[in-house]
């Protein structure tokens, strides 16, 4: 019962810990065993990878006001967690919204430390 009990406060913990950018951007340098660097995220947000689209493609450089997604020309709020504070406060929606941007981007899931670079490179844009 006890650890039972243990694992459910684990995962409430970690799920209440992962509800802001800031922390995101830790629990992903820490998954990755590597601390974020916003150099490389601002890098990988912007530059092109094997798809032919970069993050800046749809979420603008910086990403700081509204964007618009390239194919099908939805507006897509601002990524930058300053300048929308609903953003990155869903886990759920954080992974899901990785997994599939990065597959258009990438043509494969970001790694943890990816993620961590480009919620660095996010968290340091400021009003």
């Amino acid at each position: 019962m006890k650890k039972l009990l243990g694992v459910i406060f684990g995962s409430i913990v970690m799920n209440a810990w992962a509800l802001d950018a800031i922390s995101l951007e830790k629990q992903y340098a820490t998954q990755a065993n590597q601390a974020s660097s916003l150099a490389r995220g601002e890098k990988f947000f912007q530059s092109k990878h094997g798809k032919d689209w970069s993050c800046a493609s749809c979420h603008k450089s910086p990403p700081t006001s509204d964007g618009q997604h390239a194919s099908t020309n939805k507006t897509i709020a601002p990524l930058a967690p300053a300048f929308n504070t609903k953003r990155f406060t869903d886990e759920a929606k954080v992974n899901k919204w990785f997994k599939r941007n990065c597959n258009d981007v990438l043509g494969r899931e970001c790694t943890p430390l990816e993620k961590a670079d480009v919620m660095a490179y996010l968290n340091s844009l400021k009003k």
